[in-house]
């Protein structure tokens, strides 16, 4: 009773201290590791598993069914660990998925809403899966293009810690996509912490650019279905002179001839510019939202 007093007083601290960080302050719940082991089926339904900890699929008690990831960083650390549930909790856009509660205790535990579609990346690679259309590609590049502006314009500090792929992209039950690696805690690998107000210019660059260059690469992945970690090298293929030309063969074969030509070559033209090798961006989050709600007709509100 001592611990889960004293875990609820830091809990607390961290609120009062970080009540600056936009939108309304949500419930997080506070479950117990017995819960934890109990909706996951003695940690059976994993999805998961990396370096930084595994991830569930999880069912209470109450019929809440949720995705659970086990936190296996700030070991020593109670107090980070704190801020960043109160970081996770605070954000709220319809494009990243939300925390809904955690566990702390013998192991640490955050656990999320349930996205019932799974990730991006099983929709582009799982034959099985129906195929998803150009229009719900496009739903998701932009979707995406706005979580990014979220974290980087709308949060106080802004967020930079974000890794962009197909599997760290999920979609609900409507195909909105949703950014599920943000924080601290998340399974990518290039995290450098930034607190906004030691950062200088030239780092907070440097970081953007590589977040665009994975914005780049997810673009070329909706264009083609293919990884660019797998045997074909997307980047190459927009960097020879000629793929204009050979652009109809390298659309996902899945997408047929249901696709516009014109947004085609706009993403294209997006994905191009973000995967420049360049050392600061030359173009911003901002901006590519912008372009990409303006070119293919997706003006929405986002938020």
């Amino acid at each position: 009773m001592d611990s889960l007093i004293m875990n609820l007083r830091l809990l607390l601290f961290s609120w009062i201290h970080l009540r600056s960080r936009p939108g309304p302050l949500s419930f997080v719940r506070l479950f117990t590791y017995k819960d934890i082991k109990r909706a996951t089926d003695d940690f059976r339904r994993i999805i998961d598993n990396s370096s930084q900890g595994a991830a569930y699929k999880a069912k209470f008690q109450n019929g809440h069914v949720a995705l659970v990831k086990e936190v296996r960083v700030f070991s020593e650390q109670e107090h980070e660990f704190y801020k960043e549930v109160q970081l996770l909790g605070c954000l709220h856009h319809r494009h990243i998925v939300a925390l809904s509660g955690f566990s702390t205790g013998h192991k640490r535990f955050l656990v999320f809403e349930n996205i019932e579609n799974g990730s991006l990346k099983e929709h582009l690679s799982d034959p099985l899966r129906t195929p998803l259309n150009w229009r719900t590609r496009l739903q998701i590049i932009i979707g995406v293009s706005a979580a990014l502006e979220y974290l980087h314009f709308f949060c106080d500090p802004p967020i930079y810690h974000v890794s962009i792929s197909s599997n760290t992209i999920m979609l609900d039950e409507n195909f909105t996509a949703k950014l599920a690696d943000v924080g601290v805690l998340s399974s990518g690998g290039n995290r450098v912490p930034l607190p906004h107000s030691l950062c200088s210019e030239e780092c907070v660059g440097q970081v953007c650019r590589h977040i665009i260059y994975q914005l780049g690469l997810l673009i070329l992945e909706l264009i083609t279905g293919q990884s660019s970690e797998g045997g074909i090298d997307l980047i190459q293929w927009v960097q020879e002179s000629n793929f204009p030309k050979s652009i109809h063969k390298m659309i996902d074969p899945d997408l047929g001839n249901s696709y516009d030509a014109i947004e085609l070559k706009g993403l294209l033209a997006v994905a191009m510019v973000c995967i420049k090798t360049t050392d600061k961006p030359t173009i911003s989050i901002q901006h590519i939202l912008r372009y990409l709600q303006k070119k293919v007709g997706m003006v929405r509100n986002t938020y």
